[in-house]
């Protein structure tokens, strides 16, 4: 998606939305992976699976999954929870925790201080030019509206991923990613595998010319047969009866957006149209339709790519959005979010009995893990008698600007964020003849002041080694230098950045968006039970890596998880 595709895409929850090939890297600020040799690794006497079913849910906090646990379905997370292996205490050490951060990790194992995706957009430190992390003008999707900044290719990924050493290494496996977002689809897929996303403007998933220059038949068969018409008007109803969600905050709050599919259950898709059409193909990512419809995408990879189906061992990577876009309209602690993860549980159990049949149990291996958590929404929290808030960015920017201003005289020293940074007229520091880095230091000063913001580091001290200031650590994994702002903000526990007093969002050093699940599955290969030991997100690309007998990506920073033995 791009900046401008969004716009028309999120239709029903902008009110919401207030944030939502190796190059050298800098200096490593945490240990390189531990077992780089597949021949040191447990998995030494294990045959590789035949397929890595490698799944994203966007936005889902640990606490969505153990807090609900007692509601699942008997083979959806159950089948990590009570079958599998899964961490208890899984969490991403950068900062600024957005999706393509997190996506960018997962399989390559790095931080954006080595990746270069340090967030979903960014504007050039120097011009201001607005960035996409996944925009490639080069390459247009195929049969579908290219707009400016759309994400089409991994060009501004820095670092491999385990499908791209695999394919490296074994050029006959097949890496594919598909998502609801360009950026969950590419990022995954690395540079060598195939990324296909969905298009909300055709209710199709597409991929780009970087990959090829035509979608394969069975590509064209599933988009052929209008798979998205399906849910004009099907009914989102609640799938438990209304005294199981006592426990989540009820329907209709004012701080709920109530646009597209409305802020109540049930809700009709497509209600007041007159039939299927691009408001309507964008309406069905913010339901649990959104989700449905990528795992028959899913479905149709496997029958159609063959995945699994011999000795060669193939990585399927999926990244369901929907939970995404209901948290960022109505935040984690609603009733409807309650009730699309228990939609998702559902499907996530098809979809395995399906893999079950299709691939065999004993052929494949499964991965479950989020981007990032979720801060509830402050009006809520305030409500509980927490500290929450909103800042205002406009505001923000001016108060700095104009305690510059009494200092180095009139201008607009600041003229924005990019990403959760501050971004100055450098022009204008260079006219006077300022040093930059006094002139960050006053805006550090500054920024600090303004209510809800914890700290701000400055580029000096993003540079630098200091490891005790609290936060300094992850701002730094999220920071790489010339494209990252040269005054990183971090706000207070509880806070988030916007100006809409709708919906909530993510992107914080807090646990709330960094605790997330990491659950495997696969009885030929890990073993079962709750591992308590502190893990990080970095770790899995390593440990993939081993269970393949591939060498780990190049860049990774994570060490081999501490899975129970077989």
């Amino acid at each position: 998606m791009t900046l401008t595709r969004r716009t028309w895409l999120l239709v029903p929850v902008l009110a919401a939305l207030t944030a939502c090939a190796n190059a050298p890297a800098p200096s490593a600020t945490g240990p390189v992976a531990a077992n780089p040799d597949p021949t040191a690794s447990p998995f030494t006497a294990k045959k590789p699976p035949r397929l890595v079913v490698f799944m994203v849910i966007d936005g889902l906090p640990i606490r969505q999954v153990l807090g609900y646990r007692d509601q699942l379905q008997p083979d959806g997370f159950k089948r990590f929870l009570d079958r599998g292996a899964w961490f208890a205490n899984a969490y991403y050490g950068h900062g600024y925790t957005v999706t393509a951060a997190g996506h960018s990790i997962m399989l390559s194992g790095a931080y954006p201080q080595r990746s270069g995706i340090i967030g979903n957009e960014w504007r050039d430190p120097m011009t201001g030019t607005p960035q996409y992390n996944t925009a490639d003008p080069r390459y247009q999707y195929i049969g579908n509206n290219t707009e400016p900044l759309a994400g089409t290719s991994p060009e501004n990924y820095k670092v491999e991923t385990v499908g791209d050493v695999l394919r490296t290494l074994q050029p006959a496996a097949k890496v594919i990613g598909i998502s609801g977002k360009d950026r969950g689809a590419i990022l995954p897929a690395g540079h060598k595998g195939t990324a296909y996303m969905y298009m909300g403007g055709t209710g199709q998933f597409a991929s780009s010319t970087y990959y090829m220059d035509r979608h394969p038949a069975w590509v064209d068969a599933f988009n052929a047969a209008k798979p998205a018409d399906q849910f004009f008007g099907k009914t989102w109803a609640p799938m438990l009866p209304e005294a199981a969600y006592a426990r989540s905050v009820p329907d209709g709050q004012p701080w709920q957006a109530n646009s597209g599919n409305g802020n109540r259950l049930p809700a009709v898709l497509g209600a007041g149209m007159d039939g299927p059409g691009p408001r309507f193909y964008g309406n069905i990512l913010p339901s649990p339709f959104g989700d449905e419809l990528t795992l028959a995408f899913a479905r149709a990879a496997v029958e159609g790519e063959r995945l699994g189906a011999d000795e060669q061992t193939d990585l399927l990577s999926v990244s369901l959005s929907s939970h995404d876009y209901i948290n960022h309209a109505f935040g984690p602690e609603s009733r409807l979010s309650h009730d699309h993860f228990l939609h998702l549980d559902a499907y996530l159990q098809s979809w395995f009995q399906y893999l079950d049949a299709k691939v065999g149990r004993d052929n494949y291996v499964a991965v479950l893990t989020a981007d990032h958590g979720f801060t509830d929404t402050p009006e809520w929290a305030k409500s509980q008698g927490r500290d929450a808030g909103r800042i205002n960015p406009a505001q923000a920017v001016g108060f700095v600007n104009a305690g510059l201003a009494k200092q180095f005289g009139e201008g607009r020293w600041v003229v924005g964020l990019s990403g959760t940074g501050l971004i100055f007229d450098e022009a204008a520091i260079q006219a006077k003849g300022l040093k930059q880095d006094e002139v960050y230091a006053a805006a550090q000063a500054l920024v600090q002041q303004v209510e809800g913001v914890q700290v701000a580091f400055t580029r000096a001290q993003l540079a630098g080694t200091d490891t005790a200031t609290p936060y300094l650590e992850q701002m730094r994994r999220s920071w790489y230098p010339g494209i990252a702002a040269p005054l990183q903000v971090v706000p207070k526990p509880g806070w988030i950045f916007g100006s809409r007093l709708m919906g909530t969002t993510h992107g914080s050093p807090y646990e709330d968006d960094t605790h997330v699940p990491l659950l495997t599955w696969g009885p030929a290969w890990v073993g079962q039970g709750r591992i308590e030991q502190r893990v990080e997100i970095v770790d899995l690309a390593p440990t993939l890596s081993a269970l393949l007998h591939i060498p780990a990506p190049r860049q990774a920073q994570g060490r081999l998880l501490p899975l129970p033995a077989r």
